[in-house]
């Protein structure tokens, strides 16, 4: 998550305005984008295609330009699977570049020119011709949503069988295990948190929303942005045990009606965790527009990457016959785990609390015993063991089809 959102914004997305726009499905294509990777592709790129005519529409309109092709867009999009209930809501996040950028006639140069906050009929004109586009997309896979009709949707086989069901039922926040298997999920609701609509807009079950957006320089509220979009489908700190056993898992922010927390078996847990797993080889994170690798204008358009700095030796000499040769090694692909802990959560796990020198490596264990062994010597207390696995494969008691 931080390592991604840093890639984003000092490699990626230029010192220009965005804005962030949110596609939301109906839950029946929830269900179909959950196991069905290249219907889930298409649908994004449906949504993408409309958000970049609305923009090039805009901009003839308020630049006075002769044909949209002379504006061009840019635009990075994270596909999200979950909601904070832990519920199969495949929908897409998509960070956009806040207007187009125009080449000069004189100097040849790209210059971006800002756009106005959309308004929400341009919002809802989004939504209406992605819905529009969906639709055709759906009757080229064959499938539709509405369930009538002589094609109906196409029902998985074989091995997605199985994952079909984790999905249905993950999108429909049912049950999975025990005595509410098929019932929806028991909720701690909250009446006194209960909260207003937001203003989106709407067309056959499309749901857009573009009310965040980040000024021109203001990187660290855009890092922030980008490691909300790319955070994961978990938060390990709102999971609990109840006495009874079994898990609550307290919501983000409390639904409209005032629900603040979700109860649920152990096995509905997994369950969820399943259909939340992306489908194997399928991007979570693409690039369109200018910002694509493979758009002429991105080497003129993205910041050009700046070197890291850790407090580690960044170079080794190389003995060869002419003396000693001071070698730099490449640049990492990835920051190192030391320089994100400083970065992220002001921690600098290089510099010893004690003295404030540089720590340095003294012993390293793997296995349990050894891992003990060193704890003690170092007068910490071990960890207990975790808990041994159960034998056999464990079966969940729900239906299939």
């Amino acid at each position: 998550m931080a390592d991604t959102a840093l890639h984003l914004v000092e490699q990626v997305i230029p010192e220009v305005a965005v804005r962030q726009w949110v596609c939301s499905l109906p839950w029946r294509l929830r269900v179909l984008c959950g196991y069905d990777k290249r219907l889930c592709a298409d649908v994004l790129e449906a949504f993408v295609v409309e958000l970049s005519r609305s923009y090039k529409r805009r901009a003839k309109k308020s630049l006075g330009l002769p044909t949209t092709a002379r504006a061009l867009t840019g635009a990075v999009s994270v596909i999200q699977r979950g909601d904070s209930a832990l519920r199969l809501n495949v929908h897409f996040h998509v960070i956009a570049l806040d207007g187009v950028y125009v080449r000069d006639a004189q100097s040849g140069e790209l210059v971006f020119h800002a756009l106005a906050a959309p308004t929400a009929d341009e919002v809802t004109d989004v939504a209406t011709r992605t819905a529009q586009r969906v639709q055709k997309i759906l009757a080229r896979h064959g499938r539709t949503i509405d369930g009538t009709g002589e094609s109906d949707v196409v029902e998985p086989v074989g091995e997605q069988l199985a994952l079909a069901a984790l999905c249905g039922a993950a999108a429909a926040g049912h049950g999975l295990a025990g005595d509410g298997a098929g019932e929806p999920l028991l909720r701690i609701v909250d009446p006194a948190r209960a909260r207003k609509t937001e203003r989106v807009g709407e067309s056959g079950g499309i749901n857009v929303h573009a009310e965040v957006a980040v000024p021109p320089r203001d990187r660290a509220q855009l890092e922030r942005l980008c490691r909300y979009v790319c955070r994961p489908p978990i938060a390990q700190e709102r999971l609990e045990e109840t006495a009874t056993g079994k898990l609550r898992y307290s919501l983000k922010k409390a639904w409209r009606d005032g629900t603040v927390a979700l109860v649920l078996d152990p096995l509905d847990l997994l369950a969820r965790v399943c259909a939340l797993i992306p489908p194997p080889r399928f991007h979570m994170v693409r690039y369109h527009g200018v910002l694509s690798s493979h758009a002429k204008a991105r080497a003129e358009v993205v910041p050009k990457a700046q070197a890291t700095v850790v407090q580690l030796p960044l170079f080794k000499e190389d003995r060869t016959a002419g003396g000693a040769e001071t070698v730099l090694p490449p640049e990492p692909r990835r920051k190192p785990w030391a320089w994100l802990l400083r970065h992220v959560f002001d921690i600098d796990v290089t510099t010893c609390p004690r003295c404030g020198g540089v720590t340095r490596w003294i012993e390293a264990r793997a296995m349990p015993d050894a891992i003990a062994r060193l704890l003690a010597k170092h007068g910490l207390g071990p960890r207990p063991p975790p808990k041994p696995p159960p034998k056999g494969q464990l079966r969940l008691a729900f239906p299939l089809a």
